[in-house]
């Protein structure tokens, strides 16, 4: 009797393996990536908040030990991305902003301003979540967002370094809404970049998408609290 050996022609195997993938839209790599991301995304915004919370008491480190911690640390995970140090300085990074807004937080649960505190964390999970439906469900190549990010991140610091010299709330309040939009920019065109294949270190892309969220929920607190009339 002849011995006959069933196999699945190659073709077909790489259909099934990337059947996952393209019954959403999106390749399985981009799949891949999108999950490591959120999984670590998930852990540093966890560990960020451990930090936040434990620093509240403490004396905020100042705007220029700020900008340069985490211009040194965001250059180190960019040179580390594709080793395994990379997560660590990815921590370190996300640690130390977690450190910087601990005492901004405490400052507001000190006066109590807790429930502006807390509402600005629910409107950036909303925003978040929201602006990442977006990407996910309409699948839109948003890499066109690119040179607009480019352009409003110099506008951007420099108007910081002009509201240092200009004592207008109306200027710091311009600043807040220009951050807000140009984070929720950002969080579309990371996430797109990931499903359209132009991110591939889970990394940098939670990096990108953690300094999101990060001036997001800054900029919402700011404007929340002028909404208010609180101080």
């Amino acid at each position: 009797m002849e011995n006959r050996r069933f196999s699945v022609p190659q073709d077909q195997a790489a259909h099934s393996a990337s059947q996952t993938g393209t019954a959403t839209g999106i390749s399985a790599d981009a799949m891949k990536v999108l999950r490591n991301t959120y999984m670590l995304l998930g852990m540093t915004l966890a560990f960020s908040a451990v930090i936040a919370f434990f620093s509240m008491n403490a004396p905020h480190p100042g705007f220029l030990i700020t900008i340069v911690g985490y211009i040194g640390l965001l250059f180190a995970t960019y040179k580390l991305k594709n080793s395994p140090w990379g997560i660590v300085t990815t921590f370190a990074l996300t640690g130390f902003m977690g450190y910087t807004l601990g005492p901004i937080i405490g400052a507001y649960v000190a006066n109590g301003a807790s429930q502006i505190v807390a509402n600005a964390l629910t409107l950036t999970a909303l925003a978040f979540v929201g602006l990442s439906a977006v990407a996910l469900v309409t699948k839109k190549d948003f890499s066109f967002l690119g040179s607009f990010l480019t352009a409003g991140a110099f506008v951007l610091i420099g108007a910081m370094v002009l509201g240092i010299f200009l004592e207008s709330s109306a200027f710091q309040l311009a600043i807040s809404a220009g951050f807000t939009i140009f984070a929720s920019i950002m969080i579309l065109f990371e996430t797109s970049q990931i499903i359209k294949g132009g991110e591939r270190n889970y990394v940098i892309a939670t990096v990108g998408l953690y300094v999101a969220i990060y001036n997001l929920f800054l900029s919402l607190l700011h404007l929340l609290t002028a909404f208010s009339g609180d101080n």
